[in-house]
């Protein structure tokens, strides 16, 4: 990997920023007095974006350049956390949470967030193949994978620090990521990377992305991509509210913290080992390896024993750790002359994060929060599958 990697790799962390609404979930629900489903609108707000933007960017990217994609995509996240920065959600939020008023400033900022995040993706994993050695793509990617890893503990660590530290409310976030936007537009335009083209006269447009999907191995990737990251959302929105309804853990105090510590930092390990296990564990098999650690740990939580879920908590985040990267890059190098198709497509299926936590909310709402992890459970169960035909591909 190249020095001109570093500031890509903070525009990875910035990616993560629209994971805090994960976190974010838990909060809401506290600060504002909402139903489990109500506040899954600040996933929903944000990942939606990328159903809607990651396609068409892909088609633009082709035409005007990953960086062209990657400083459109900083501006509107820029925009977006202006929003509650100058709406003064700046560590104190909440003067009246009988008004919804700053609930809906909050959710404007997430669209905007969630858009700007959706392009970052399109054009930043593509981009890491540019600055990558040939045969390096996957463990170089989940390396990136784990900065992204960084910017979503932020939506977990921020609160519980500033909290006990400076006695602010969790709105504090927001001007912490307008920092880094702002430090990572600067950082990027002072650089130049060179970017792979594509060979021959082959350009994307909405008919290759379509006719791609056609084939049913991208199908099922493309899919894949879906299912990991709505299962993945879900899990850090509702990890929380398990541990507040079903163990009486505080959430702002402590719950962020521990979902933290046994889900989001796993991931970030997992995927800073990752990139040194792809060394000498092919792809592949990795995929299906990881996938069959976090099935048995989202069992774990079935137990409604404390210890029993902690440990299941824990290892989920284990075999999180290196799903999406892995996903992505086997499709990348199984075709890439299709790659800003692919990762538009791909991209577009991060909109996952948007459907599958209310699905799960709607479920806590009317059962229990503990049945609504029968979700994450189908959903680890579909991966369990790619796995297995990415090890039949061989």
């Amino acid at each position: 990997m190249q020095k001109k990697a570093l500031p890509l790799l903070l525009i990875f962390t910035a990616m993560g920023l629209v994971d805090a609404t994960g976190p974010m979930v838990s909060l809401a629900r506290e600060s504002f007095s909402l139903s489990n489903t109500m506040a899954t609108l600040l996933p929903l707000f944000g990942y939606i974006m990328y159903g809607l933007f990651s396609v068409p960017m892909g088609v633009l990217q082709d035409r005007k350049g990953k960086k062209f994609t990657m400083n459109l995509g900083l501006t509107i996240a820029l925009i977006g956390l202006l929003i509650p920065v100058f709406s003064g959600m700046r560590g104190s939020m909440i003067v009246d949470t009988t008004s919804f008023g700053q609930f809906y400033k909050i959710l404007m900022a997430i669209l905007f967030l969630g858009a700007g995040a959706s392009i970052l993706q399109v054009s930043g994993n593509p981009m890491m193949r540019d600055v990558s050695r040939e045969g390096h793509y996957s463990r170089n990617l989940a390396l990136a994978q784990a900065f992204i890893s960084v910017g979503s503990s932020m939506g977990f660590l921020l609160p519980v620090i500033m909290l006990y530290l400076f006695g602010c409310d969790w709105s504090i976030v927001f001007p912490f990521f307008l920092g880094i936007i702002v430090i990572s537009l600067i950082w990027m335009n002072s650089i130049s990377i060179q970017e792979k083209k594509n060979n021959g006269d082959h350009h994307a447009s909405f008919r290759s992305c379509i006719r791609l999907l056609r084939n049913k191995y991208v199908l099922a990737m493309v899919l894949g991509i879906f299912v990991y990251c709505g299962l993945e959302i879900a899990m850090s929105s509702h990890v929380p509210i398990l541990l507040k309804d079903k163990f009486s853990v505080s959430v702002e105090k402590m719950g962020i913290l521990i979902s933290w510590l046994l889900l989001y930092l796993p991931i970030l390990a997992g995927r800073l080992l990752g990139s040194r296990i792809l060394r000498i564990v092919a792809p592949r098999k990795l995929l299906i390896i990881t996938a069959l650690v976090a099935l048995g740990g989202i069992v774990c939580i079935f137990s409604g024993s404390y210890p029993l879920t902690l440990t299941g908590i824990l290892l989920a985040g284990v075999g999180f750790a290196n799903i999406f990267p892995l996903i992505f890059s086997l499709t990348i190098d199984r075709m890439p002359e299709h790659t800003n198709e692919l990762s538009g497509l791909m991209v577009s299926s991060i909109a996952g994060g948007a459907f599958i936590p209310p699905v799960m909310g709607i479920v806590a709402d009317h059962t229990s929060i503990t049945m609504a992890f029968a979700i994450p459970l189908i959903c680890i169960s579909y991966l369990i599958f790619l796995g297995i035909i990415n090890i039949k591909s061989i």
